[in-house]
């Protein structure tokens, strides 16, 4: 048994390798045809002779076994002899079923549509872009044509300005400066002047339109009517109004709870809100309220800190 089985074997590759003489023999063939019909053509004004290959490819047909000779060569090789184990069968072959390869081409297949699709998103996007931009370029030559294009004169073309919506807030871009006032900071004087009346908060002192002692929290310096009144010191301003003993007033904000009110103001240039720096002017001295008739004209100046008052007299250079 053992011996069929090599004889067969022996056989059986020399079949093969008569196969391969004859399949390698044809190869060479019709290259070396195809190589020379080339030559030809280059050798004939570049005209290609196809009977001489068609020819070179029939007599190479010929020296090929026919599918029948093949089948009868094979005829006499039986399944036994080749070592044909039923229990085994190539993968990918017509009777396995590859599920892992099934899975790995269905996904490959699914990102290749999905390539394909953002492929074809990408063109369309770049179309539209190419068609706007030709527009633009359209009308931009049109302009030139026409002499819009001068200079001071707006391009519709270039959307260089874009709408705010009407309902947007706007954000302030300006730095709001940093108001840090402590014990050891000074004031400088609003106004050179006398004293008319001191602070005292220990003991009442005598007012002479009034004609009566009162606790005093602020200082009265004497001034001339319209004289220029300046800041005493950084801050914001936090009011400005009217009280019937002390005129038109404006109250600041120096940081740290510390805050300046000014009193006797006319012709007031500083707002609710803005910020003052010291030496500003922020007003004239007005005529005295009928409380102030006997002491003249003068500036009522006061300093608190935490809502209590500080003598100012303390802060002044």
């Amino acid at each position: 048994m053992s011996m069929r089985r090599n004889r067969n074997g022996v056989r059986k590759e020399r079949i093969i390798m008569l196969t391969s003489s004859v399949l390698v023999l044809a190869a060479l063939t019709v290259t070396g045809v195809f190589v020379r019909s080339n030559r030809q053509a280059d050798e004939g004004s570049n005209v290609v002779d196809f009977s001489a290959i068609e020819s070179g490819v029939s007599d190479t047909a010929e020296n090929i076994l026919s599918s029948e000779d093949m089948s009868a060569l094979f005829a006499d090789v039986g399944t036994d002899d080749l070592d044909y184990d039923p229990s085994f069968q190539e993968a990918n072959s017509g009777n396995v079923e590859n599920s892992d390869t099934d899975k790995n081409e269905n996904k490959g297949n699914k990102k290749s549509g999905s390539n394909d699709a953002a492929t074809s998103d990408t063109k369309e996007n770049k179309n539209e872009q190419d068609k706007t931009s030709t527009k633009a370029d359209n009308k931009k030559s049109d302009d030139n044509e026409n002499g819009n294009n001068e200079e001071g004169m707006f391009d519709e073309s270039q959307e260089t300005i874009s709408e705010m919506p009407e309902d947007t807030e706007a954000i302030a871009t300006t730095v709001q400066p940093m108001l840090d006032f402590s014990e050891d900071d000074g004031l400088v004087w609003p106004i050179v002047g006398d004293i008319l009346l001191n602070y005292s908060m220990d003991k009442t002192i005598y007012f002479p339109t009034l004609q009566q002692y009162k606790y005093h929290p602020a200082i009265v310096i004497s001034a001339t009517e319209g004289e220029t009144i300046t800041a005493a010191a950084d801050g914001r301003v936090i009011s400005v109004n009217y009280d019937p003993q002390l005129g038109n007033t404006v109250v600041m904000d120096l940081g740290n709870q510390y805050e300046l009110t000014y009193g006797q103001l006319d012709n007031i240039t500083v707002s609710e809100g803005s910020y003052v720096v010291t030496g500003d002017i922020i007003g004239n001295v007005a005529s005295p309220t009928k409380y102030y008739s006997l002491e003249g004209a003068n500036v009522y100046f006061k300093l608190t800190k935490d809502g209590e008052p500080v003598n100012p007299l303390q802060k002044l250079n």
